[in-house]
């Protein structure tokens, strides 16, 4: 069950941010916390500091979940496309996940090289409910590649990562991927910095995480 240490975070998208929060309290005994709002993309979040296993204890992995979904605070556009698929999604699953690897720009040369298509590169930016802005850069494509189990890329530059705030934290047990190109997904994977990620061949798109939380282990 290897976890990469070029994990960044996991997505977990619900279709209602505030019901979506509340059921993952209930699940695990842990509250996550407000982090912000994506402004002009109708989006906000919560967060869940992780704590992979194998990855030790100190320091503290900068690694956390990520609970997205519509913020009812923004007014979009109907039809407006939602980041990383929100608005596609009738009930919460782990939708994608992040990865920063080590040279970011040198990852995405590789990726184009090799032929894994990342999308493109984009700023984004956010401000931390103390009002600190963060700043970062990550990979979009409109349709997610190996429908979310590839990971998109990011780089938080000089920003603080959101794992150094006081998070509430929870073990990662696992993180699973099945997919019917499991072979293919390998191959990005490797390129990417992501290999050794437990991947598995299955007739349809799974990610599974097993947390470690005060209820007992919870898959997600």
């Amino acid at each position: 069950m290897a976890i990469t240490t070029a994990l960044d975070h996991l997505v977990y998208v619900v279709p209602d941010l505030e019901a979506g929060v509340k059921r993952f309290a209930e699940a695990t005994g842990v509250t996550p916390v407000y982090g912000g709002a994506h402004v002009g993309k109708g989006t906000a979040n919560f967060l869940v500091g992780l704590r992979p296993a194998g990855w030790g204890s100190d320091p503290a992995p900068l690694t956390y979940l990520e609970i997205l979904g519509p913020d009812p605070q923004q007014v979009v556009a109907p039809g407006t496309p939602l980041p990383l698929e929100v608005d596609r999604v009738d009930s919460a699953r782990l939708q994608t996940w992040a990865i920063h690897p080590d040279g970011f720009d040198g990852v995405l040369d590789a990726a184009a090289t090799r032929g894994v298509d990342v999308g493109e590169a984009r700023d984004m930016s956010r401000r931390t409910p103390e009002g600190e802005l963060l700043e970062w850069r990550l990979t979009m494509r409109d349709r997610l590649p190996f429908e979310g189990l590839q990971p998109f890329l990011i780089d938080w530059g000089t920003s603080t990562h959101p794992a150094t705030r006081t998070l509430p934290v929870l073990g990662l047990q696992s993180l699973t991927l099945t997919h019917p190109d499991a072979d293919g997904l390998r191959a990005a994977l490797d390129v990417l910095g992501a290999g050794g990620t437990d991947v598995e061949q299955g007739a349809e798109r799974q990610v599974h995480a097993v947390l470690e939380t005060p209820h007992g282990a919870v898959e997600i």
